[in-house]
């Protein structure tokens, strides 16, 4: 098969030998028209940049792109560590990016794609940041993908996942709060129309249900998966005039914030409110006070998720794309308790 030249993708795309290099090297010196036409360009003619044509005659380039939303956040970084002890055993090396939703960052990992400079993409509840409508054009060209955490977009749900039964550890710590006595209780989430914490929030309303509890206007409240939105969020919860006795958050980051909040209002937690959080990140054993949450294994899911890619890798692609959900486990510390007299 006659390999496919620079020139014939810079004709296809309607620009110069130039910007199709550009497009390649530097995504992010050149219009975002341009580069979709490009890309578009590369998906159709099969091109493949010399040095990356070299790699794959030797088979591999041996690299695999993760994403995530965020390097900083504390229970990715577990996940992280999960996946280096697989690849780094293997002799792969991992290519980060994090996205922030942020445009050139997604251009990059799209250019990745279509170019076949990693073997695999590995996101960490994250969309594919290049759309969906990449991954169709693709097609055959493409690189397993394999999704860790939540699978957050619908275009994904066919690939293979590994991941927590979230709904059911929601409704399991829901039901925590209420063995404890609380009836009224209320749920931090992200944002409006989030798939983030889409399944905790179905799992804390089923639990809700399941008592006979009602979840008046309000009491789901978005915390935007941040300190700062969960001290909003709990500060309108407390000042509801139905104020919850508990509050569930999505996530350990929001419970750290509701636990901040609460103290500012002259609250003891959990004397006169009980705080649930989810993860069980590295600093809920040392919050103050420390957190009950319903705890996810960090490593073991980079470690499968891991696993799986690699295996995908030596076939070609995913062999088995069915849902792999690894156990939660309920973490009792000292922010919960029961309702105040």
């Amino acid at each position: 098969m006659k390999q496919v030249s620079i020139k014939t993708v810079a004709e296809l795309a309607g620009v110069s030998i130039a910007t199709v290099s550009r497009c390649i090297n530097e995504p992010d010196r050149v219009r975002e028209k341009t580069r979709v036409r490009v890309q578009e360009a590369i998906l159709q003619t099969g091109y493949e940049p010399n040095t990356i044509a070299r790699s794959f005659r030797r088979g591999h380039t041996n690299l695999v792109m993760v994403v995530l939303p965020s390097v900083g956040d504390p229970f990715f970084t577990g996940v992280l560590r999960g996946i280096r002890s697989v690849v780094d055993a293997e002799g792969y090396s991992l290519i980060i990016s994090e996205t922030q939703f942020n445009t050139m960052n997604a251009d990059e990992v799209g250019a990745m794609l279509v170019t076949r400079q990693a073997d695999g993409v590995i996101l960490l509840a994250s969309i594919f940041p290049f759309g969906s409508a990449v991954l169709e054009r693709a097609g055959r060209r493409a690189q397993p993908i394999v999704i860790g955490c939540e699978t957050i977009s619908a275009a994904l749900a066919g690939f293979p996942s590994v991941h927590i039964d979230n709904v059911g550890a929601a409704r399991e710590a829901t039901a925590y709060l209420q063995a404890q006595g609380h009836t009224r209780i209320a749920f931090i989430t992200a944002q409006a129309g989030s798939m983030l914490t889409r399944d905790r929030e179905a799992g804390y309303r089923a639990a809700m249900e399941a008592a006979g509890l009602a979840v008046p206007e309000g009491w789901v409240a978005e915390g935007d998966l941040s300190l700062d939105g969960a001290i909003r969020a709990t500060q309108a919860l407390l000042d509801h005039p139905e104020r919850p006795t508990a509050i569930f958050c999505g996530n350990d980051e929001m419970a750290l914030g509701a636990l901040h909040a609460a103290r500012a209002a002259g609250l003891d937690v959990p004397r006169d409110l009980s705080v649930m959080g989810f993860d069980d990140i590295r600093y809920a054993a040392t919050a103050s006070p420390p957190l009950t949450t319903m705890a996810q294994p960090a490593e073991l899911i980079g470690e499968r998720v891991a696993r799986r890619m690699l295996d995908a890798i030596e076939a070609g692609h995913a062999t088995n794309r069915e849902a792999e959900i690894v156990p939660h486990r309920l973490v009792v510390r000292d922010s919960v308790g029961p309702p105040p007299s």
